[in-house]
């Protein structure tokens, strides 16, 4: 019985973890919020002290933000149609393509995204969020990070269990 279950278990690994949609929907969706709501708070701040580079600045983010929601909504489109996306997660990832390192890329990508989370906190612009705002930032925190530890209690457990 349990030789039969080891093939379904990393099968559904296979299908759901490391699927595009999943990282896609997880990581990357999440990634995004984050990022256009630094844009947005970003041009708050721009009007509140009446810059014009830190408004540029969040018009800039919201850009990047959005062509990176656009990319991994494409890929899950590409993925749930059974095709191999030409594109990567991000902007910055497929900016890695022209050096074949996308994925160092995107590890870099990801380690902007943390930054950002990081500084809406401990600048204190986490608390200029409207409250509608917030949810989107609550959900996008909650999404993130419940699915990593999913994945890391799924591969603790197969690790367990393949043994």
């Amino acid at each position: 019985m349990e030789e039969q279950s080891r093939p379904q278990e990393e099968k559904v690994e296979d299908s759901l973890f490391s699927t595009p949609t999943f990282q896609a929907l997880t990581i990357g969706v999440p990634f995004c919020v984050f990022k256009l709501l630094f844009g947005m708070l970003a041009l708050r701040m721009g009007d509140e002290q009446a810059s014009t580079s830190l408004s540029a600045f969040g018009w800039l983010v919201i850009a990047w933000a959005s062509a990176d929601l656009l990319m991994n909504l494409a890929r899950v489109s590409f993925h749930l149609a059974g095709q191999a996306a030409p594109m990567e997660y991000c902007t910055i990832a497929q900016a890695g393509r022209l050096f074949k390192r996308p994925r160092l890329f995107l590890a870099i990508d990801t380690l902007i995204s943390f930054s950002i989370i990081c500084f809406v906190l401990w600048s204190g612009w986490i608390l200029r969020l409207h409250q509608e705002e917030s949810y989107l930032w609550y959900a996008a925190t909650t999404l993130n990070l419940i699915s990593i530890s999913a994945v890391n209690i799924w591969i603790e457990l197969r690790q367990r269990y393949s043994k």
